[in-house]
């Protein structure tokens, strides 16, 4: 007979909750506490709105580090003042974060966002839903489906299309990558890289893409195992779109080379110019070499919402998959993205049966787990930020949000156009422009080159105004990225004298 210790026998509460006053559950202490958090830090983000004259506070990182050098996060004390850890976080957060919705912050692909998403996300956190079964979200995985299925339709993609709401841009390149080299393999090599590995023909297998693309399709193309030199950069035309000629030309060039074209990637809304590649001609191509045809469409996405604006996707409805960044032009928090492909049996490559999580008898059943099509297994439900914001706003006015940046960045290219001291390297076709400080002295290209990065920087270190800096073939650029509706033509001109202001400090 085996005896139990008793004294190593954990005591049953007396009461529910006894002891854990902060876990989120149905008691009135509890709900009481999560009321009153709430309603702390909801005043702590108002503070931030209504005290933040400029997006950033221009605090450096070593003169933050000290401060945190003074935390202990081992400290044993218990029952910290709540609002003391408020003020602690405004201390060494709240008061520096980068304002995105202010309207003089033009720098990266950051968007203000909509007041329904936010809200969603209280709700999301507090209920902590895992999407990838059904068992752990229910309701939650149907309504990521219908707007998966909305996205689809927008696209133009049939009912054989799916897809999977994703963390960002880089993780929907990377579904869309591993989806091109498994079905090749498993089509023409007749290898399984889900059980075989990687065939010995891999490393002749090549993915053609604008040379402007994203970053993340060489840093996938390495996590895939293919390496950098996989992806080949295509030519681009004097409006940085892909030169659908030098495509056809560099895919034959690796055919005679004994290599293996596996895809192709056409690019709607370059992260440095907003540039669309034709994607219709792309498609074209791509059908003649019976390659994957995947749209990164992260930037550009947000025209297929709009009436006016769609038709310049023309193309994206032969994409075999197509990515989309809502947390970009779709004016959602982040991380809130899709990855979509058009035919649904391609979730093959990537569904993984276990039997304590997605049986193969549930598949059976008919039970939607979003986990037979993901990547991640825990997936956060970023998918109601985006069904709040358009059940409250609708798909119209959500687009006139959209549509307005991108009158936006036509008036401040106009501004930076007839203005002798800078210029405008070319015409915006969504949100991006690119240009340079050049009052047409006797500087020489790599002082210009400095003079520009040192206005970036010396911008960002003040704090009034954010803007971006890049390269293009070796010379140094400004960069705007304009993603919000409430600036002014005003805004503009401040930004554009401030960046005079600076160069003159830097001459």
């Amino acid at each position: 007979m085996t005896i139990i210790n008793s004294t190593l026998t954990p005591a049953s509460p007396t009461r529910k909750g006894l002891g854990f006053p902060f876990l989120f559950h149905n008691s009135g202490v509890n709900q009481k506490i999560y009321k009153n958090y709430m309603h702390m830090a909801v005043g702590h983000v108002l503070n931030f709105l209504e005290n933040r004259d400029t997006p950033f506070s221009g605090v450096q990182p070593e003169e933050l580090k000290k401060r945190f050098d003074l935390i202990d996060l081992d400290n044993s004390q218990q029952n910290v003042d709540f609002e003391k850890v408020l003020e602690e976080v405004k201390d060494l957060y709240l008061d520096h974060a980068v304002a995105f919705h202010h309207p003089k912050y033009i720098a990266h692909l950051n968007c203000p966002i909509l007041t329904p998403a936010i809200a969603a996300e209280v709700l999301i956190s507090s209920v902590n839903s895992s999407l990838d079964t059904w068992d752990q979200s229910a309701g939650g995985t149907l309504i990521e489906q219908k707007l998966i299925r909305w996205t689809c339709d927008l696209i133009g993609y049939k009912d054989q299309a799916d897809g999977i709401f994703t963390s960002g841009g880089t993780q929907s390149n990377l579904m869309a990558l591993l989806m091109a080299r498994d079905q090749f393999c498993q089509e023409k090599l007749g290898v399984n890289i889900k059980i075989d590995g990687l065939p010995p023909e891999a490393s002749r297998f090549r993915i053609f893409t604008s040379e402007n693309s994203h970053f993340s399709i060489k840093k996938n193309a390495a996590v895939l195992g293919l390496g950098h030199k996989s992806v080949i950069g295509v030519p681009v035309d004097n409006q940085f779109r892909m030169s659908t000629s030098a495509l056809e030309e560099a895919i034959k060039e690796e055919l005679n080379k004994g290599n293996i074209p596996i895809a192709v990637i056409g690019t709607a809304g370059t992260t440095d110019f907003g540039s669309i590649d034709p994607l219709e001609k792309i498609a074209s191509i791509a059908s003649k070499y019976q390659l994957w045809f995947h749209t990164d469409a992260a930037v550009g996405g947000a025209l297929l919402m709009s009436s006016t604006q769609a038709s310049r996707l023309k193309g994206i409805e032969h994409s075999d998959s197509v990515t989309i960044d809502y947390h970009k032009t779709f004016f959602q928090p982040v991380s809130c993205s899709g990855f979509l492909f058009k035919n649904k049996d391609a979730a093959r490559y990537i569904c993984y049966h276990a039997d304590y999580l997605n049986s193969k008898e549930q598949e059976k059943q008919g039970l939607p787990n979003n986990v037979n099509k993901s990547l991640q297994t825990t997936k956060r439900f970023d998918a109601l930020k985006l069904w709040m914001t358009l059940r409250t706003l609708g798909r119209e006015m959500l687009s006139k949000h959209y549509e307005y940046t991108l009158l936006l960045s036509k008036q401040a290219a106009h501004l930076i156009g007839k203005d002798p001291a800078f210029e405008l390297l070319h015409q915006p076709e969504l949100n991006c422009l690119v240009f340079r400080f050049n009052p047409g002295s006797n500087l020489n290209e790599e002082q210009l080159n400095v003079l520009n990065l040192n206005i970036r920087q010396s911008l960002f270190k003040e704090g009034k105004v954010i803007i971006a800096s890049t390269k293009v073939r070796g010379t140094t650029y400004l960069k705007f990225t304009i993603l919000n509706p409430l600036m002014t033509i005003k805004d503009f001109h401040f930004i554009l004298n401030q960046i005079k202001q600076h160069a003159d400090l830097h001459q």
